[in-house]
């Protein structure tokens, strides 16, 4: 196939997976959809393999490929019609963890099924022991939320109505479950009937050929990437502080080879699965291996099934990395995952030097909250991210206030949130001094103060980072870390809930009270620095100084500025 033909039906692949997620986004119910973009679209072949897919949340684009492949297994594809929906959100299915709920919709064309329109996405509320689906004290599956094997939920065009029922009787937000199930079945109605119409215009087998041609040019991309790294064996480890049950630290390392154009990460050495809800799931590893890579290499390789086949996964069952049932995984997809992919990227930073980047912050610091509208007399939910601090980079400094590694996830607009939830925004800003020194620093986090109106609630609470800096790299220094502190209505001391509330852990925990005129602060970790800070440039450091991104203390002691 010709390189123009290849990157037109790329192009439009891609484009329709675009437009599945705008689809999604304008009509989804709930923050988490409509302005956080916690999701992602694809379409794939009959046999699981990812085609393309939209650049929207990482940890989803990296998990999609295992997730295809294990459902596909389970479906019986002569069984499908046109038509059908399946829904699926197991995390031992190749799942992501228990809140990831993905949509399935078969493409046929004059009677051949050619593929499916696959979206996933975080449903903030899915049940379970704590509102918005975060139960941080949670130790079995069981305690977050309801969990659905791959189901019709819609067949041959009509609601399966048993299936629709049994999902909206297990949630405390119904009406908004139903919405953001309508927008996600709505995304994958057109991407299949845009993919039928693409495949009709080029004739089903050639449209096949051309498929299977970008999978092979994405796959002969990504060995020659790979191949630019020096062969041998790197390692790397960090660990998660705790997992919200038991007060001890669970590492997680990396050996990652290279011989040729072939990378295994192997993840042995890590941890026993813990008791709390830090735990990745088989999918997790999968997608934060996956993550990593994409993130060192070409950003113009097309991301499908292709670029993942140099790519082999070892995760040990019953680790921190690869949970056994009924172990608890709510925290992996969002917590470890982005510290997976940072130590696969620390263990490949020797080979790829020039490419490699300092830990970001490597937390969403999840702010989960619900309770019954005053007005309404209607329960709510909403699931909160905080960005963080990239990494100081080979070129540049890190983003200040992004999005983690694998969420790219932006954050609900403070205008957003006070209008839709009983909260009133009193502080909002960068934290100074916050982002690791170095030749070039690591990017600023973000700290919010937030003031509860007149609605009595919960809130929970998913981090990590409050007792492990985030790590700096060749010489570059740690970045600063989370707190959460929480404020009662008329007192003056701000406490940890660890102080308040005696929580083991003072960012894992749930269904915490909050009264009106009770206050949290939550702060979030920034980046660490790449390379030593007393190299950087002193125009830099002057105008870092100026701009309130560093302090006269920093400034004077570690740049050592003049």
């Amino acid at each position: 196939m010709d390189m123009v033909s290849l990157n037109i039906v790329g192009g439009i692949l891609v484009s329709i997976c675009r437009d599945m997620g705008v689809t999604l986004m304008r009509t989804s119910y709930s923050t988490i959809f409509s302005e956080s973009l916690d999701f992602t679209c694809g379409l794939a072949l009959p046999t699981g393999e990812l085609v393309a897919t939209g650049d929207f949340c990482p940890s989803m684009i990296g998990g999609m490929p295992l997730l295809l492949r294990s459902c596909v297994q389970e479906i019986a594809l002569e069984d499908l019609e046109e038509g059908d929906v399946i829904l699926h959100n197991d995390p031992y299915r190749g799942g992501l963890h228990t809140p990831e709920h993905t949509f399935f919709k078969p493409v046929f064309v004059d009677g051949t099924l050619i593929g499916f329109a696959v979206a996933i996405g975080h449903v903030c509320e899915v049940g379970g022991m704590a509102p918005a689906g975060f139960a941080g004290e949670a130790t079995e599956v069981f305690h977050e939320g309801l969990r659905v094997p791959p189901v019709k939920i819609k067949r041959a065009g009509k609601d399966v109505d048993d299936i629709w029922r049994l999902l909206l009787a297990n949630v405390r937000t119904p009406r908004y479950n139903y919405g953001d199930f309508r927008a996600l079945i709505a995304s994958i109605d057109l991407g299949e009937r845009r993919m039928a119409d693409l495949a009709r215009k080029h004739g089903v087998e050639s449209f096949r050929e051309n498929v299977m041609a970008l999978m092979d040019y994405s796959e002969r991309r990504m060995r020659a990437e790979i191949e630019k790294i020096p062969d041998g064996r790197y390692r790397f480890e960090d660990c998660m502080e705790d997992d919200g049950i038991e007060d001890k630290v669970y590492t997680i390392r990396a050996e990652v080879t290279v011989s040729g154009s072939d990378l295994i990460v192997d993840y042995h050495g890590s941890s026993p699965q813990a008791k709390g809800p830090i735990n990745g799931t088989l999918g997790v590893a999968h997608g934060a291996a996956y993550n990593a890579v994409l993130q060192l290499t070409d950003s113009t390789i097309p991301k499908n099934s292709g670029c993942f086949r140099p790519i082999r996964v070892l995760a040990e069952p019953g680790s921190v990395v690869n949970v056994n049932f009924p172990g608890p995984s709510v925290g992996g997809n969002t917590e470890t995952h982005c510290r997976i992919a940072n130590v696969v990227m620390g263990a490949l930073a020797p080979g790829l030097k020039e490419r490699s980047a300092a830990t970001d912050g490597a937390s969403h610091s999840n702010f989960l909250f619900g309770g019954t509208d005053n007005q309404t007399g209607e329960f709510f939910c909403c699931y909160d991210l905080t960005p963080v601090g990239w990494g100081g980079r080979s070129f540049a400094d890190g983003n200040d206030a992004v999005g983690g590694i694998n969420g790219n996830c932006p954050h609900i607009p403070v205008e957003v949130f006070e209008y839709r939830f009983p909260w009133h925004v009193e502080e909002f800003k960068l934290v100074d001094g916050s982002g690791g020194p170095g030749t070039f620093r690591g990017g600023l986090s973000l700290s919010k103060t937030v003031r509860c109106t007149d609605t009595e609630m919960t809130f929970s609470y998913m981090s990590d980072r409050q007792k492990v800096s985030p790590w700096g790299i060749h010489g570059g220094h740690e970045g600063g870390r989370a707190e959460l502190f929480m404020k009662r209505n008329g007192s003056d001391d701000w406490l940890t809930i660890t102080q308040a509330f005696n929580k083991v852990s003072p960012s894992k925990f749930a269904n915490v009270p909050i009264k009106p005129g009770d206050r949290i602060k939550i702060s979030s970790p920034a980046g660490g620095g790449w390379g030593p800070p007393e190299e950087r440039d002193p125009a830099l450091v002057k105008e870092d100084l100026l701009d309130g991104f560093i302090t006269p203390e920093q400034a004077r002691t570690v740049y050592a500025a003049r």
